[in-house]
């Protein structure tokens, strides 16, 4: 992998990591609400443990790219790479966010990209 390629995997990762901590401790927090968007604290409270579930599947995301750093290994990262460019589209069209395609898909869409250059 070249430098281009680990330091895009390395973003997504941290990003990941970071939306493990938001969905996993902050989602009922003022700073999860707003990053979410979500409607209120009620809503929020209702839903974290879905929020938790879904923070640690992005914890998974996150380690099997730092694994795929790790190991030098392409093929795990160009797996990991596109199951995060499939959850960000899907994300933002079920969602209705396209917010979350820039966030998510387009660091993983260029990381992909970066494997054939």
């Amino acid at each position: 992998m070249t430098i281009l390629t680990i330091v895009l995997i390395v973003f997504i990762a941290l990003e990941h990591i970071y939306f493990l901590i938001l969905e996993m401790f902050f989602w009922t927090k003022p700073k999860g609400i707003k990053a979410f968007g979500l409607k209120s604290k009620e809503f929020a409270q209702d839903s974290k443990v879905l929020a938790a579930n879904q923070g640690l599947y992005n914890g998974f995301l996150a380690a099997g790219l730092l694994f795929s750093v790790i190991l030098n290994d392409t093929t795990i990262a160009m797996f990991f790479v596109t199951c995060v460019i499939i959850a960000g589209v899907y994300g933002a069209f079920s969602t209705k966010q396209i917010k979350l395609f820039y966030v998510q898909a387009i660091p993983a869409i260029l990381a992909l990209i970066s494997f054939y250059l």
